[in-house]
């Protein structure tokens, strides 16, 4: 693994990130059934990544280690059920700018929950990621789809966060390819209930597209995502992770017509440059 192909990887990772809202668009299916498909096919792809790099998943857990990755697993296992609703309901550019709201969550979360010092800065980017939002909203109006498809949108932005506070918090010194396989095999476990009776009716097409969100834009990504962790800091990832808004834009725009508006536009602009920004920013020590 070199510098040149550890970019080469994140740079795939992120588009695959932003086509997870091109497949939840293509799949003609409920949130539960594409969240149970995708985390299904995960395990599978996950667990033959891991034996190529000869690395084990079903290591000894601790009872505190398994609580948490259940925890984790059930915050998953929200953020992609509401994540998909919202790609259903307000497109996929809305879906995608409501997720990338994560980083404003989870400074509020550090600053009000767990009593950290937030930096003036990490509010600037908080209040830049805010007005983002406010430009993306189509209007203030329940009845408008873009609206309910946003807060959808942040609702999975909120759950993500939570997730990435989890698993700093109490997954550190895990392997991450094991939490990940573990935790999507926890998904399938929550959201089954709610999707079995619907698999009869999935068609064969709908089938061939969950395998491949589950195998590329999961499986593959993630394994992506790690690898290049090898030559790549956290903060380089995270830049080009930031990245993902514009693909998934690009994408809805491409296949399926739905062109963004000059407001939708500037407020993806002040999200992505806030994420971004705050990659750029030395942390605090």
């Amino acid at each position: 693994m070199t510098r040149q192909r550890a970019l080469v990887y994140i740079h795939l990772a992120a588009v695959l990130f932003g086509l997870t809202g091109v497949f939840g668009e293509l799949i003609q299916a409920g949130a539960a059934v594409i969240t149970l498909g995708r985390a299904l096919f995960a395990v599978a792809s996950l667990a033959f990544f891991a034996r190529l790099q000869r690395r084990s998943l079903l290591g000894v857990l601790t009872p505190a280690q398994l609580f948490v990755l259940v925890i984790s697993g059930a915050l998953l296992a929200v953020h992609w059920v509401t994540f998909f609703i919202s790609v259903k309901v307000g497109g996929i550019a809305i879906a995608t700018l409501g997720f990338a709201s994560f980083p404003a969550f989870i400074t509020l979360f550090e600053g009000v929950l767990f009593r950290e010092k937030v930096r003036a800065a990490e509010w600037l980017v908080l209040g830049l990621v805010s007005a983002g939002l406010v430009l993306v909203t189509p209007s203030f109006d329940w009845a408008d789809q873009g609206t309910v498809g946003l807060a959808w949108g942040l609702l999975s932005g909120l759950s993500f966060a939570l997730l990435a506070l989890s698993n700093r918090r109490a997954a550190s010194g895990m392997d991450p390819m094991q939490v990940a396989c573990w935790q999507n095999a926890i998904v399938s476990l929550i959201v089954l209930p709610f999707a079995v009776d619907q698999l009869p009716a999935l068609a064969a097409i709908d089938w061939l597209w969950i395998a491949l969100l589950g195998v590329f834009c999961t499986g593959l990504s993630h394994y992506l995502f790690v690898s290049s962790l090898t030559k790549l800091n956290a903060r380089s990832a995270g830049l080009v992770i930031a990245l993902e808004p514009v693909y998934a834009i690009a994408f809805a725009w491409f296949l399926f017509a739905q062109e963004p508006s000059a407001r939708m536009l500037a407020g993806a602009a002040l999200i992505v440059a806030a994420i971004v920004w705050s990659g750029l920013r030395k942390p605090t020590p």
